[in-house]
């Protein structure tokens, strides 16, 4: 299938490793020209460097801490103007820390409300006029399969990604008439960084290892394993794509059995 990818520009944040990097390999092996995001500077542009050299195609790194208010609009005009415009964006960034609700105060509170609600707020805010322009204009929301199915310790994570869900089906609403898609994947448990880190942490409270932790979590699904970046990369890609030109307003897990509601 031809998923009519070819010289799309898109930026996708959170992107310097884990599934927002997957996501970035992924549409530039379909031929887009990418910016993708991280904190870290270095980190960030050997990202985009590992990906020119993969694909041949334009990427470039931008280094910026999504819960600073001031970062989303530099990202979108230097993606912009490193691009020569924007079609697909991906709003993405690592999770707030794990805990239970009394062990987080307000300041940890508001962190987690800047990182995993209103990064995505700030940066669609900034790249609407841009989306506008565009023919092929999508936006994915990367949250989580626990705005259905809370995960224990995540309680940060579990309440405001589902106010994520929210923004993303209004915004469906709202812009279709303007040509804009949006939808939402919600990833489960995935080999990332992110997910070592938070095995770790209950690593370390259950009194046992990580390998441990992991083999545990992966008996959640029918298939006995965790999910590959490159699995969820595949479906986020198609999403984005001109080829789901009629798909927009969709919260669509990608959980490998993980989630055991029917709706």
């Amino acid at each position: 299938m031809d998923l009519q990818l070819k010289d799309k520009c898109a930026l996708v944040t959170g992107a310097s490793r884990g599934l927002g990097h997957a996501v970035a390999l992924g549409l530039a092996r379909e031929g887009c020209r990418v910016a993708v995001n991280g904190r870290d500077e270095t980190r960030v542009q050997a990202a985009a460097q590992g990906i020119h050299a993969e694909t041949g195609m334009p990427a470039i790194g931008l280094a910026g801490d999504l819960t600073d208010p001031m970062t989303p609009e530099r990202l979108i005009a230097g993606a912009v103007k490193a691009l020569g415009g924007m079609d697909l964006l991906v709003t993405n960034a690592g999770g707030p820390p794990a805990g239970a609700f009394e062990s987080f105060d307000e300041a940890a509170w508001q962190m987690a409300i800047d990182l995993s609600l209103m990064s995505h707020v700030r940066l669609i805010r900034a790249a609407l006029p841009h989306l506008r322009q565009s023919e092929a204009a999508s936006v994915l929301t990367i949250t989580s399969y626990s705005v259905k199915q809370p995960i224990p310790n995540l309680v940060l994570s579990n309440s405001i990604r589902a106010a994520t869900v929210g923004l993303t089906k209004t915004l469906a609403l709202e812009l279709g008439g303007s040509g804009i898609r949006f939808n939402s994947i919600l990833p489960a448990w995935t080999e990332t960084e992110r997910v070592t880190e938070l095995m770790a942490f209950r690593a370390t409270q259950n009194g046992t290892t990580v390998a441990a932790e992991i083999a545990k979590q992966a008996q959640d699904s029918p298939f006995g394993r965790m999910a590959r970046p490159e699995e969820f990369a595949n479906v986020a890609v198609f999403l984005l794509s001109p080829a789901a030109s009629y798909v927009t307003g969709v919260m669509l897990s990608v959980d490998g059995g993980m989630y055991k509601g029917t709706l």
